[in-house]
């Protein structure tokens, strides 16, 4: 089983905002959230569980320039890809998007197919950056380098990539139970040889590195038999 990947859609067309997201989320891949303006998006950006991996951007937004949100989207620190959507598509505009922080500028009419692959291919280099980073309760996962950090201690965590593999899956699960066949068919693939003692123990180490009490796990949790990531610490003990 894949995760779908959330995406949001920054588009003022509701006709095209609404096809556009239900033919990205067809197969499953990806699940699509909506934005009709650069104050929406803002607004959607900011809630506290709100995770998006990729941003496709409207360049003529009612209340924004998309370039101009897409450059403000940059000094906020937001590292994500951005495909710029757009009917202008002469070289300066072109110039101009990626100028502003656009990873990649697809001119309307586009053609689905291959506005998927340019997403697809923009996450894989993403995936696989030192820019991708996310947060664990009060660590800084960062998968590229197999670091969990802890700034408030000053600590770095070194991982296995089978541990990263694991906390990527869980993280994508958005903090749903997900089942140990699940995780031992996408980290270690369909191998007889592999157990679901072999997933434990990876769940136990990496519970020795992540919990400050490994035997009341905070972070790391078991729900109905399946493995649970809980991204936000409980507030009595962040506090």
């Amino acid at each position: 089983m894949t995760l779908a990947r959330p995406i949001l859609i920054i588009e003022d067309d509701a006709d095209l905002r609404a096809t556009l997201a239900e033919q990205i989320a067809q197969d499953g891949e990806f699940i699509a959230d909506e934005a009709c303006s650069a104050a929406e998006a803002a607004s959607k950006l900011a809630e506290n569980d709100s995770r998006y991996d990729a941003i496709l951007l409207d360049v003529g937004l009612p209340d924004a320039d998309g370039r101009e949100f897409c450059a403000r989207l940059r000094r906020d620190g937001r590292k994500m890809p951005v495909i710029m959507l757009t009917g202008a598509d002469a070289e300066s505009d072109v110039v101009r998007g990626l100028d502003s922080g656009a990873n990649d500028y697809i001119a309307k009419p586009f053609r689905l197919p291959e506005l998927l692959a340019r997403l697809r291919a923009q996450l894989r280099v993403f995936d696989n950056s030192e820019d991708a980073s996310f947060t664990i309760g009060h660590y800084l996962f960062r998968p590229a380098v197999r670091l969990l950090l802890d700034p408030g201690k000053n600590r770095k965590v070194r991982l296995t990539d089978k541990e990263c593999r694991i906390l990527k899956y869980l993280l994508r699960a958005n903090a749903e139970p997900v089942n140990r066949a699940t995780l031992l068919a996408d980290v270690w693939g369909f191998n007889s040889g592999v157990t679901t003692h072999t997933l434990e123990t990876h769940i136990y180490r990496l519970r020795q590195k992540m919990e400050s009490d490994p035997a009341n796990p905070q972070l790391l949790l078991t729900d109905r038999g399946a493995y649970r990531l809980e991204p936000r610490m409980p507030e009595r003990l962040a506090a």
